[in-house]
This record gives structure tokens, C-alpha cells and sequence, in this order.
């Protein structure tokens, strides 16, 4: 077993975590109290190779594995959580779904522009009555013969109002259950297709979140991903991977607070020292890094398993359900060592708060995490 990283996964992270620091940092207050989406960063981060990080070279990806999709993730969230997950959702949920299922025409014509970010890509699977039963789609899609007509609601859409491509996932036979789901390719601004407004949201305030309503609107044949009827397990597995975008989320999220809190813990002094050297403050610090530690290895463990071609949805909802848990604990910790300050939005920690609670939530709740962990080992 070799827990160290290569020279080349080394400079990956450094490279995000010069971008973090350098780009991503100076506006990260602003756009958060503003719901700014970050439009001109998304482009940075396209040039940089992150928006289509294990993508193939030859369709305009750069052609990384997991464990350096993680390392960018962490690095990024550290900084600004709104950023991260449109990475997250643009890799592991639009370019992976595209390139392992969708055609070549598909993958030539959309997947190319992902990639690179020239193009953004938003996945819907939510509805109001189908989160974490995905099985309950009530969006359809009726198959006219040459296309398909498409009327319904999808919310909670990440990059819902700035994307440019839509993975959508509807019902075309209910008599089949998730045998009778398919998934299809939506191009922006197309007849029938209406963006709702802005959700204002409790944390990654900088990413746009939108509901989308579908009104008859055209999908030619051409745009349904696989065969048909295969939508369903489209959406689980290309779930699967993006359970491991938010876990490495999550991750950077409790990080950045952990380094945040052990800073301002050397600094601060209280009783006449710095209140690093009080042992409740010191105790808090070692949990955290801990528990941190713990969370690191889970995520580079589905990662692994991911680049080793082996079964991840179950290494995958650990890593999850864990770093989230970890994340929102450790991030009200590192809000309590700030103390006053910690309340206050220039020391960024409480931001990091409320941008973790939403990883316990959206790609599967943590309850959904434990549904998948028991089932796969009750099968063993």
C-alpha cells in the first residue's frame, strides 16, 4: 500500500490550489452575499483543464484520473464551494454521463465543448415529488416517433440559469417503472424550456440554482442517451461518481475550516497566551484533524476504486456519507475557535458552514448514503 502522492498529482493540486488562492479567493465574500455566479472564473477554470478533468484528450478532456479529480476538488472547496460543485457537476455528472453512454455524435458535439468549458452542463433528476425517490419521475417523455415531447418540472438544478446543456431524465413508460426512464440531451433555449428564478439558498450561494419547466418541448431521437429505457440506471451510476465530486466537497470544505481555525487558534491569545495552548482549544484541533484524515482516506479510497475500474458505489456513498458529516460538525467547530469573529462573514468560516450543510443533502441524501451502504452489503 502506498499512501503518497505522485509527483504529478502533487502539481495538480498545488496548480488548484495556486487558482484557489489566487482567483477564486478575492471575491469569494462578494458573490456569496450577492449570488454572483462566477461566469469569467468558469472560463479560468475551463483553460486550466478542470471542467473536463477525466475526460479523454481526444474529446478536448484532460485526460486525468479520480484521485486527481479529488485533489482539484478539495482545493477548490477549500476556497469557494460554489465553484467546486460546478466542477463537480460539469465532470461527474454531464461529461462522464456523456462519454460512457452517450454516442459519438453525442460526444463529438457536446462533450467537446464541455470539456474545455466553452460549454456548461447541468444534470436534472429532482422534482418536486421525486429527491431521493428518483423512480417517481413525473417529467415524461412521449415518444412521437421521430422525437420525443418532453412537458414537466425539475428543481433544485445546479448551474440551472448558466448552462448550456441539460441532461434530463424523464419517464416515457410508467407501466415499466425505472424500466420506462430515459435520459436526453436539452440544448438552452429551445421551445418550451423556461428558467425559473434563483433560489436563495442558506450556502453556495454563488451557484446558480434553478427550477426548469419543460412545455412540450421537442427532443429529436438523436439527443436520448443509450437505449432506450436505460435512464434509470444512467442516473444511478453516473451518481455513483459524482457522490465522489461532493464527497472531495465536503473534504475541502472541513479542510479549509480546519486550517482556517488552526491559524487563528496560533494567533489569537486569551489568558494571557495563544489559545492554541488551551487544551479545549487543542482537543478541538486534533478532533478535527482526525476526523478529517479519516474522511481524506475514504475519498481517495473511492477514487481508487474508480481508476482501478472496480465496483465504487458502495466506497463511494461511505466517502460521502462521512466527509459530509464531517464537514458540517467541524465547520461549526471551527466557527466556535473564531468565537465573535467566527460569526462574522471576513473570517470566512462561517460561510464554510453553511456551504457544508448542503453536502449532507444534494447527489443523495445521507440517509440515501446509508439505503446504498446497507443494501450493498447485505448482498455480499
Amino acid at each position: 500500500m502506498d499512501f503518497s502522492l505522485s509527483e504529478e498529482h502533487i502539481m495538480i493540486r498545488d496548480a488548484a490550489r495556486d487558482f484557489a488562492q489566487t482567483e477564486l479567493l478575492p471575491g469569494v465574500i462578494e458573490r456569496d452575499n450577492k449570488q454572483k455566479f462566477p461566469k469569467e472564473l468558469v472560463k479560468k477554470m475551463g483553460e486550466l483543464g478542470f471542467m473536463g478533468i477525466m475526460v479523454d484528450p481526444k474529446y478536448g478532456g484532460s485526460g486525468m484520473d479520480a484521485i486527481s479529480y479529488v485533489l482539484i476538488m478539495e482545493e477548490l472547496s477549500k476556497i469557494d464551494a460554489s465553484a467546486s460543485v460546478m466542477v463537480s457537476v460539469n465532470n461527474s455528472l454531464v461529461c462522464y454521463g456523456l462519454e460512457s453512454y452517450g454516442s459519438e455524435e453525442q460526444k463529438q458535439k457536446y462533450l467537446t465543448k464541455l470539456a474545455t468549458g466553452e460549454f456548461l452542463g447541468a444534470f436534472c433528476l429532482s422534482e418536486p415529488e421525486a429527491g431521493s425517490d428518483a423512480t417517481s419521475q413525473r417529467t415524461t417523455a412521449i415518444d412521437k416517433g421521430d422525437h420525443y415531447l418532453i412537458n414537466g418540472t425539475k428543481n433544485w438544478i445546479t448551474n440551472g440559469g448558466s448552462a448550456d446543456i441539460y441532461l434530463v431524465i424523464a419517464q416515457t413508460d410508467k407501466d415499466k417503472g425505472s424500466h420506462g426512464i430515459n435520459a436526453f440531451i436539452i440544448e438552452k433555449g429551445v421551445d418550451g424550456f423556461h428558467v425559473g428564478p434563483k433560489e436563495d439558498k442558506l450556502g453556495i450561494r454563488g451557484s446558480d440554482t434553478h427550477t426548469l419547466q419543460f412545455n412540450d418541448v421537442k427532443v429529436p431521437k438523436k439527443n436520448r442517451i443509450g437505449a432506450n429505457g436505460s435512464g434509470f440506471r444512467f442516473a444511478m451510476k453516473t451518481l455513483s461518481g459524482g457522490r465522489i465530486g461532493i464527497a472531495s466537497q465536503a473534504l475541502g470544505i472541513a479542510s479549509g475550516a480546519y486550517e482556517l481555525a488552526l491559524k487563528y487558534s496560533k494567533e489569537r491569545k486569551a489568558f494571557g497566551t495563544e489559545i492554541c495552548n488551551h487544551q479545549a482549544i487543542a482537543f478541538k484541533l486534533a478532533d478535527m484533524y482526525t476526523d478529517i484524515e479519516a474522511a481524506r482516506h475514504l475519498v481517495m479510497k473511492a477514487a481508487w476504486d474508480k481508476d482501478q475500474g472496480n465496483n465504487y458505489d458502495r466506497s463511494s456513498a461511505m466517502a460521502k456519507l462521512y466527509a459530509s458529516k464531517v464537514a458540517m460538525e467541524h465547520t461549526v467547530e471551527a466557527v466556535q475557535i473564531h468565537g465573535g469573529n467566527g460569526f462574522v462573514k471576513e473570517y470566512h468560516v462561517e460561510r464554510l458552514m453553511r456551504d457544508a450543510k448542503i453536502t449532507q443533502i444534494y447527489e443523495g441524501t445521507s440517509e440515501i448514503q446509508k439505503i446504498v451502504i446497507s443494501r450493498g452489503l447485505l448482498r455480499d
